[in-house]
């Protein structure tokens, strides 16, 4: 039989591996400027950033659309 693969591009990505990824390639500041949300500016680190994150759609989904435009210049 022959396997299906998800059109999904996030899928089998956890959220905690794309805020990682995107911080150790754009670093904080430079994601605060172009995601406009206090846990990547005001003493931003992974673990608030997974907090708010969870917890606030639009900016999860603001978060993955520049995961998706990025992900071929991030390190695999």
């Amino acid at each position: 039989m022959e396997h299906l693969k998800s059109k999904d591009p996030l899928h089998g990505i956890t959220l905690q591996k794309i805020v990682e990824q995107l911080v150790d390639h754009y670093g904080f500041d430079t994601l605060g400027e172009l995601i406009k949300v206090k846990c990547f500016t005001d003493k931003p680190s992974v673990k608030s950033s997974l907090t708010f994150l969870r917890k606030t759609d639009w900016a999860r989904k603001q978060v993955e659309d520049l995961y998706i435009k990025s992900e071929a210049k991030l390190p695999k």
